[in-house]
């Protein structure tokens, strides 16, 4: 049933600025739109949203912008990416819903786990408070929280917005988040996504490895997590039945555009720029104790390295942190501390060697979501390291490490006569800095923020 009322308007990022220097619409609508992928079926709703944007301009409205939203990356009900759609119009929204609801079928409901949805908003550009306050609201929290579909459904009526939907319509959660998000977020940068063919849809994909090195390599930093250096694995194609030849992500919308240009491949059948907030961080919540971490989310944490380094079974390094102070052993921590294990899975190949480097003592701050009680890192950084380690005292006459001369006695050396009343502190040779390292490009999650973007609070260890 379409609804009507009020609604909403947008803000304008400096990114945004950049990607559409040209005439404001009268009017604005935002249609949302979510879940009409499958992992087994393909499809992709970046797809979805730009046949309807493209059918829209055919049907005389003028698309401002196509936004690209991912979601919690620890809600269950999701394909790899969580990615919500948005389109920002001029079109009148009742003709909007009309055609939202013709692109829906596109969605591959054939799978039961696919439940589309749609959420669709008129708008005043004018008013940048148009976007309701807790629609806005709903949508930092899809990122970084849960949502049940009644509250979007209700959420989406109060605001006087129109909705379409499948199965059990648990789209219309991304799609009311799709909404929100650019009054929500101001931290925004692109991806240019190239399709294939239909015909060649589910087959292994044709990319030359070399071009995109090449094209990578030219437009670093401006153009980030195109390919893993060290492996040479191009991260931006994707392995799925999807509809995507390779996605370009950056902070400058004609760098993207050109890497995909400089792509040898396959040919492409159709192109689109969207605007997201994948490389932003923007699922991290900080706390304030150990305590207040929650299966589910995704955090950043400080706190004391308790536990050596582990390695496990499959390569998987753990770690524990804790917010209390220390015990005397250096093995745990206090009665009255909290802590939590962190764990560099075997994925994350050489980030696992930087976990191995850690000590007890060291304090860094972990990012990362947090699943059965363990934060699965996606990057830390070092704030203050353990410089020195207590051992035994060495012989001044032959240089040899003294040994127990007995509980309480001190150390003596066994073959000269020199003793030593206790421990001495030695330095000890660290192979991690103080600062942020991460994960390499081939691990990253798509909303998690690299290094080489900047602005981060310590200096940095970007991986290529």
């Amino acid at each position: 049933m379409l609804n009507t009322g009020v609604s909403p308007a947008r803000t304008r990022s400096d990114a945004e600025t950049r990607y559409c220097l040209c005439r404001l619409p009268e009017y604005v609508t935002v249609i949302g739109l979510d879940d009409t992928d499958s992992r087994e079926r393909g499809m992709c709703t970046t797809y979805v949203a730009d046949r309807l944007a493209a059918r829209i301009e055919a049907d005389g409205g003028r698309v401002e912008r196509r936004l690209l939203v991912r979601l919690n990356p620890g809600v269950a009900h999701k394909t790899r990416g969580n990615a919500a759609l948005a389109v920002h119009t001029d079109l009148g929204h009742e003709r909007a819903l009309e055609l939202a609801r013709e692109y829906l079928d596109l969605a591959e409901t054939a799978d039961p786990k696919t439940n589309p949805g749609v959420v669709v908003a008129p708008g005043d550009p004018g008013d940048p408070d148009a976007i309701p306050d807790a629609v806005a609201a709903f949508a930092r929290e899809a990122v970084r929280d849960y949502h049940d579909v009644t509250d979007a459904a209700l959420l989406a009526d109060g605001a006087g917005y129109g909705t379409v939907h499948a199965g059990n319509g648990r789209g219309r959660i991304g799609a009311l988040a799709a909404v929100g998000a650019w009054r929500a977020f101001d931290d925004w940068t692109y991806e240019h996504i190239s399709y294939r063919e239909r015909g060649r849809w589910g087959t292994d994909r044709d990319v030359d490895p070399a071009s995109v090195r090449d094209a990578a390599d030219a437009a670093y930093p401006a153009v980030w997590d195109t390919i893993d250096c060290e492996s040479g694995y191009p991260v931006c194609v994707p392995r799925t039945p999807c509809p995507v030849l390779h996605g370009i992500r950056g902070d400058d919308p004609a760098a993207v555009r050109a890497v995909a240009d400089d792509i040898e491949s396959e040919p492409v059948a159709r192109h689109a720029l969207f605007v997201t907030n994948q490389g932003t961080d923007a699922h991290l919540r900080s706390v304030d104790s150990l305590a207040a971490v929650r299966d589910g989310r995704a955090y950043r944490v400080t706190g004391d390295v308790v536990t050596a380094p582990e390695t496990r079974e499959g390569g998987h390094v753990f770690v524990r942190i804790g917010d209390g102070p220390s015990d005397d052993s250096g093995g745990g921590s206090g009665a009255d501390s909290d802590t939590l294990a962190c764990a560099a899975f075997e994925p994350t190949k050489r980030f696992r060697d930087r976990i191995r480097a850690l000590r007890v003592g060291d304090r860094v701050t972990a990012c990362g979501e947090v699943s059965d009680g363990t934060l699965k890192l996606e990057k830390f950084a070092v704030r203050e390291l353990v410089r020195t380690e207590s051992a035994p005292p060495k012989c001044p006459d032959c240089g040899r490490s003294m040994g127990s001369a007995g509980a309480g006695q001190g150390y003596r050396c066994r073959d000269c006569t020199t003793s030593a009343p206790g421990k001495v502190e030695r330095p000890v040779e660290r192979d991690l800095e103080v600062g942020w390292y991460e994960v390499p490009p081939v691990a990253r999650r798509h909303v998690a923020k690299p290094l080489v973007r900047g602005g981060f609070d310590a200096p940095t260890h970007p991986e290529r």
